[in-house]
């Protein structure tokens, strides 16, 4: 059985590096959380990611190695064609995907998608964003008027207020159930 491509998303400050950290550091026996590769450095931001050139990452895409691609926030970001290997082996996919560009993730992948939107309360987000110290006052405003007005429809939305172990366990539970039901079909 093919397993599931979970698509996470939710705005900057919501936990997904987190959470992707905590969930690399337990054991699952069938998910796994790809890489993105990003065409920025490998020390910038918390994301554990394969840094390119622009140069590779054309390369890469022009050689159809990227499953997904996209351009956001003066970046490229793509997962590779290995997710399309892991998902017919019957291994769950995580990826740190974009809320933009979910509907090019749900063409390609369908019914094998699993969306999931990381949410928080505007006053956790907002703290979360003051706390590492990124961004100017008017940028955290933006980033969470941004936050408030896009949530893509058809989405299992995830509360992350709350303990980072308490997010994992709900997503795994998440998980499961939309596996019991796509063996149930």
């Amino acid at each position: 059985m093919m397993g599931k491509l979970i698509w996470l998303m939710g705005p900057s400050g919501s936990g997904k590096d987190s959470l992707l950290t905590a969930l690399r550091q337990q054991e699952h026996t069938r998910l796994l959380v790809a890489h993105r590769y990003i065409t920025r450095a490998a020390n910038a931001g918390s994301e554990n990611h394969i840094a390119l050139s622009e140069q590779e990452f054309f390369t890469r895409a022009g050689q159809n190695l990227l499953a997904l691609s996209w351009h956001a926030n003066g970046f490229y970001y793509g997962v590779g064609v290995e997710i399309d290997l892991w998902l017919h082996a019957g291994f769950n996919v995580l990826v740190n995907g974009s809320r933009a560009h979910l509907p090019q993730a749900h063409a390609r992948y369908g019914d094998a998608l699993l969306p999931v939107c990381l949410q928080v309360s505007p006053d956790v987000l907002r703290h979360r964003l003051q706390n590492r110290g990124r961004e100017t006052a008017r940028e955290i405003d933006e980033r969470l008027a941004r936050a408030a007005r896009y949530t893509p429809s058809e989405c299992h939305l995830l509360n992350n207020d709350g303990s980072l172990l308490q997010s994992v366990d709900n997503l795994i539970a998440l998980i499961r159930q939309k596996e019991k039901r796509h063996a149930c079909l």
